[in-house]
């Protein structure tokens, strides 16, 4: 039976996308925003400005005081929250239906108003938030800082995806107040913007209440460059090590990929699902449960948009067991897969699992919201959470060998390696200098 949530879709005058998806199987409503702005807008010396307004977004607008956006909803019985990626910046809060225009409200005048409460003292405080962020999750965390070594090795540098959502304190501290409010009035506005409301409320009611907050808002957001050209696969192995004190080995194998929402893209997907994404992958069951030389094997493929996508693996190494002796075995089981490509079961396995974690997450009222929004914000299709398994059931072996072959060969990974040493700090210090980027 096909999906058939409804879509019903306008854009106001002032270029703010709206959507509205009735459900009412539950008295509440997602207001999910999605503004046009993550990492990959930034510019060198100009890093951390995305991840940084996801801070200051909550500390004050024209008519609401540091913390109120918070305590007003939460006082009606909502739940709220933000996150920042490479390709976008969101915001969102599911609220009792009595409390939607409240919501709207709130989100209108920090979108449209917040420089009002950016102050230097504003500011200078959220670096200071930021900075802690950065020391809890990244700097003193096991293998915390990994992803940020993966995308540096796999993305060159200057391409937009290179440095991290988390940015540079470096270049946090150097920023101006100047510069921050430049950087708002750049991308924070309604032709900028999508707006779902998904739950117990009307398509008419809706968008009354949207234009209603939102349709003063003036259009202003900057022309947006084009998307760089596809990247094409590495050329040769890169390699990171890091020699830290860490729980056990750990080998995170990354591969450029296709841009999200083309065929291509949904084959590599599969592929990487049939070596190392499944709970009976190629690797579980020859690593982890019959040579037993990993404690555990995962895949999974990132879909983003400016001009390539990211795919890795990830091997947790056992004990005694040396991380070169994985690596290798996983390159032949990398092999082994170009050469014979998938079975029938192993497609049968991918789109079971695909199938399992989209219905899922539909099921979830405010994850249905945010597909809506991530979909019609990159992609112009709010329409995708309706077709996209009609397309992942028509991905064919042939096109998943054909994307493995292109995008999945071993000497186009990048691997950034964990291991254990004693002399950590001394070897980290005598490596800093010989990294290899792609």
């Amino acid at each position: 039976m096909p999906l058939d949530y409804p879509i019903h879709r306008r854009t106001l005058p002032n270029g703010l996308r709206v959507v509205v998806s009735p459900d009412h199987t539950v008295p509440n409503v997602t207001v999910n925003l999605w503004v046009g702005v993550g990492s990959r807008h930034e510019t060198l010396g100009r890093t951390g400005f995305a991840h940084l307004f996801e801070h200051l977004m909550f500390q004050g607008s024209r008519n609401v005081r540091s913390g109120e956006h918070f305590e007003a909803l939460m006082a009606e019985g909502g739940r709220l929250n933000a996150t920042t990626w490479f390709d976008r910046t969101n915001y969102f809060e599911t609220v009792p239906t009595g409390a939607v225009e409240l919501a709207l409200w709130l989100e209108a005048d920090r979108h449209g108003h917040l420089l009002d409460a950016v102050t230097q003292e504003n500011l200078d405080n959220q670096r200071d938030v930021v900075k802690e962020e950065k020391r809890q999750r990244y700097d003193n965390q096991p293998y915390g800082t990994a992803l940020i070594d993966v995308y540096a090795a796999v993305f060159p540098e200057g391409h937009p995806y290179h440095h991290p959502t988390i940015g540079s304190m470096e270049d946090l501290d150097a920023a101006s107040l100047a510069d921050v409010h430049a950087f708002f009035r750049r991308y924070y506005a309604p032709d900028n913007t999508v707006l779902t409301l998904c739950g117990d409320i009307t398509p008419d009611a809706g968008f009354e209440l949207v234009e209603r907050h939102f349709g003063g808002l003036p259009s202003s957001a900057g022309k947006a460059r084009a998307h760089h050209a596809q990247l094409e696969p590495i050329t040769e192995p890169v390699r990171v090590d890091r020699h830290e004190v860490v729980p056990n080995d750990r080998l995170h194998i990354a591969f450029r990929l296709p841009v999200d929402e083309t065929d291509e893209f949904l084959a590599a997907a599969v592929a990487l699902d049939c070596i190392g994404g499944l709970g009976t992958s190629r690797l579980v069951k020859r690593l982890v449960r019959r040579e037993q030389t990993a404690l555990g094997a995962h895949a999974t493929a990132w879909g983003l948009v400016d001009g390539a996508s990211l795919g890795f693996v990830v091997l947790d190494v056992a004990p005694g067991v040396d991380a070169a002796t994985v690596e290798a075995a996983f390159a032949e089981e990398l092999d082994a897969f170009l050469a014979g490509g998938p079975t029938e079961v192993e497609l049968e396995a991918s789109l079971a699992q695909s199938e399992r974690s989209w219905l899922s997450a539909l099921a979830s009222q405010e994850e249905r919201a945010d597909l809506i929004s991530h979909h019609l914000l990159l992609h112009d299709d709010p329409e995708v959470v309706n077709t996209h398994l009609d397309r992942l059931r028509a991905v064919t072996a042939e096109q998943v060998v054909a994307a493995a072959h292109r995008w999945l060969r071993p000497q186009s990974r990048a691997v950034v390696a964990y291991l254990g040493s004693e002399d950590a700090a001394d070897e980290n210090s005598e490596d800093a200098g010989s990294e290899a980027v792609a």
